[in-house]
């Protein structure tokens, strides 16, 4: 089985009123389209696993962000390839997360978490997000 190396943005913000927030998108396209999923991409060849997740935010969201520690990896058997996706704490340091590819985007508190129908790779990590929230 093939393995596809990615790498996910677990982007947090604290709102004025202190709260915590995740951004999640939904997928706008393929064999999972309106899944919602943490934002990031394929690892090129050369490419450091932050400097991918770099690459991807800014072509995905037209959004720069501070790549920060790896929160963990999923391992995850789809029918036709295994996911190996690296998961890292991300901030936003300039850009408005502008939808190029995803049909939509919420920013998610713990309670929220679980109101949208997550990918079955992503939500594998989400009790290690919730920790952040």
């Amino acid at each position: 089985m093939q393995t596809i190396n990615v790498v996910a943005a677990i982007i947090i913000r604290t709102t004025p009123q202190g709260n915590r927030q995740v951004f999640a998108t939904q997928r706008g396209y393929g064999d999972w389209k309106d899944w919602w999923e943490f934002p990031g991409g394929k690892i090129e060849a050369g490419e450091s696993p932050e400097a991918a997740l770099e690459r991807e935010i800014r072509e995905e969201l037209a959004t720069q962000i501070k790549v920060g520690e790896r929160i963990g990896t999923i391992e995850y058997d789809y029918p036709a390839f295994h996911l190996s996706m690296q998961c890292f704490a991300c901030q936003v340091v300039s850009g408005k997360l502008e939808l190029l590819e995803h049909e939509n985007a919420a920013w998610l508190t713990k309670e929220t978490l679980l109101s949208v129908n997550w990918l079955p790779a992503d939500v594998t990590i989400l009790d290690s997000v919730a920790e952040l929230l």
